[in-house]
């Protein structure tokens, strides 16, 4: 008798911490539907800053304004912690042409990749050849590659219900196709734009030269899919068209930039903190509303949810608006360091960095005992529809974070029409659902005051 009053006190107790926790994550999600500030601060980021090249005057305004919105919030502690960061510029617009014959030209779409070199003053033209990604030149070899521009033209996967499978399984054609194609004299690559749909723009990002010598480094643009659809249907035809493409980037010395800071002191346990945060930097041809001025503005609403709803944290909660995550990673290696040079102990980091879409659930990279616990908070994200919790990767910035305790996530939002607008001029406002940003933005605030209440197994 003993033994089973024992277990339905168990229940009860159990019964009661989950009708608590359903509770303040209704009112969480109650909160953000109905005077959510989120969209408001990040129409201000897009459409008064604009796109927040790392090292630029807006990546700096985007710091200004954030900090300032920090401080208005009444959080226990707001700081700027420096960091230094690339400064790439793109210069005057890049043109490109397919030239069929002499004289005979068809214009097409392209975008320097970040971090790329210019093209000499007059640009750039030569003989194609096509390849379906970096293992490709290793089948035509130096003789059919030398002197010439190579194409890489391998496609994102449409079969991928999770885009970002699709995006990672091409992605290093874009970030290594100059420095592989330079090994075989190539005077130049032309990428095909990480997208799954077909449509004009160019879509940038960041690219690396390794240790290939400065004299001998070549100039990589991207491509549109259309412009790739056409590029590869003209060589079919004619494989000794030619392609022309003028660029005038420039890379220019490291300056002085920051991670924008701001923290929550925990009521029980201060020495225990969470990190929520996302990347304040962005590409120059869009506004950088999803990539990843949702990610910030979700970050700072999570902060903001919780003393709107009277909730008072045990361990302390900290926004982190992470600078450079887009060329160089700079700002989450940064406060890895910091923090470990602090001797401060970081329990959980969770990362926005997928877009503003409809939130589906969180994928964790931790231990088994703590996906446990966290597969057990699934019927109190599940009447929101965001409860697929998945083991797998979390974000760039938080990486550094990783040791054997930490529990790192990432918000996994509806991946469909992510890369539609991903690194492009199309990733603007305009395309960012008020109600989607914050449904996030309260399941991150809810994820929060899980880990919070319960802590790490």
């Amino acid at each position: 008798m003993r033994y089973l009053l024992l277990v339905f006190l168990l229940i009860a107790i159990q019964v009661e911490a989950q009708n608590k926790d359903q509770k303040q994550i209704d009112e969480i999600y109650k909160t953000a539907l109905t005077s959510g500030r989120g969209y408001v601060w990040l129409n201000y980021l897009s459409n008064q800053i604009g796109g927040r090249l790392s090292g630029s005057l807006q990546a700096q305004k985007a710091v200004d304004y954030t900090k300032k919105i920090l401080d208005s919030m009444g959080l226990d502690r707001v700081w700027l912690q420096p960091v230094k960061v690339p400064k790439w510029v793109r210069g005057a617009p890049e043109f490109a042409y397919i030239e069929s014959d002499p004289g005979l030209t068809n214009n097409v779409p392209i975008c320097a990749l970040g971090g790329s070199v210019a093209t000499p003053l007059g640009g750039v033209k030569a003989g194609v050849v096509e390849v379906q990604g970096i293992e490709g030149l290793k089948v035509l070899g130096k003789e059919k590659i030398q002197g010439k521009i190579v194409f890489f033209n391998k496609a994102m996967d449409p079969t991928n219900v999770n885009t970002f499978h699709s995006y990672s399984s091409c992605s290093d054609q874009r970030y290594s196709g100059a420095a592989e194609a330079a090994k075989y004299g190539a005077v130049g690559v032309i990428v095909r734009s990480l997208n799954l749909r077909l449509d004009d723009f160019p879509h940038t990002g960041a690219m690396s030269y390794g240790d290939t010598p400065i004299a001998s480094r070549i100039p990589a643009a991207a491509i549109s899919t259309n412009g790739a659809e056409l590029l590869s249907a003209t060589l079919k035809l004619n494989p000794d068209i030619n392609f022309f493409f003028r660029q005038n980037c420039k890379i220019l010395p490291d300056v002085d930039s920051y991670n924008v800071i701001g923290e929550i002191k925990g009521s029980t346990y201060p020495d225990e903190i969470l990190v929520v945060g996302g990347h304040l930097d962005s590409w120059d041809l869009g506004d950088g509303s999803h990539d990843d001025g949702a990610g910030c503005v979700q970050s700072m609403e999570v902060l903001r949810l919780l003393k709107a709803t009277g909730y008072r944290p045990k361990r302390t909660i900290r926004v982190v608006l992470f600078m450079n995550e887009e060329n160089g990673l700079r700002g989450g290696t940064t406060y890895a360091e910091q923090a470990a040079k602090n001797n401060e102990k970081h329990i959980f980091a969770l990362e926005s960095d997928s877009g503003g879409f409809t939130p589906r659930g969180f994928s964790f990279d931790c231990n088994q005992a703590n996906f446990k616990q966290v597969e057990s908070w699934k019927d109190l994200f599940e009447p929101y529809l965001v409860h697929l919790f998945v083991k797998g990767g979390s974000g760039a910035d938080i990486g550094p974070l990783k040791n054997d305790t930490i529990v790192l996530a990432s918000l996994r939002p509806d991946s469909q029409r992510y890369f539609d607008h991903h690194h492009s001029a199309n990733d603007t406002f305009a395309h960012v659902n008020k109600r989607e940003l914050e449904l996030g933005a309260a399941s991150m605030a809810s994820l929060i005051y899980l880990f919070d209440q319960y802590g790490i197994k």
